[in-house]
């Protein structure tokens, strides 16, 4: 069974071509060499996540749905801002381990939560 907490909602998806595009259209950035996440206000009480795992850059499934995991993970764990957010991969992304694509997001998520209040 499930722990409710721990669920990734509907309500935090981005789930709209039209709430990508949103987002693409004027974002706040965080960059490394794993990972580029891009955020947009939303004026929600809550964070909303968007993937973007190309298989252009992740080539094999078990390695993009490996990745979109932590993702989830690491969005669900954190405290960040009621923003939307659409997380893209780069080609060195599947060959770190957890860890190290843990630590990266966080330093993203703690970034952008830093940028949109300045702003």
């Amino acid at each position: 069974m499930h722990n409710k907490s721990c669920q990734f909602t509907r309500q935090q998806r981005l789930l709209t071509a039209r709430d990508y595009q949103s987002v693409f259209a004027k974002p706040y950035k965080s960059s490394d060499r794993y990972l580029t996440i891009l955020a947009r206000d939303n004026n929600l009480l809550e964070a909303r996540l968007g993937l973007a795992i190309a298989k252009k850059r992740i080539r094999f499934a078990v390695e993009r749905n490996r990745l979109k995991r932590l993702i989830r993970e690491s969005f669900r764990q954190q405290q960040v801002a009621n923003l939307d957010y659409v997380v893209l991969a780069k080609n060195e992304a599947n060959q770190a381990d957890n860890r190290i694509l843990l630590n990266s997001l966080a330093k993203h998520w703690q970034k952008l939560s830093r940028q949109c209040k300045k702003s």
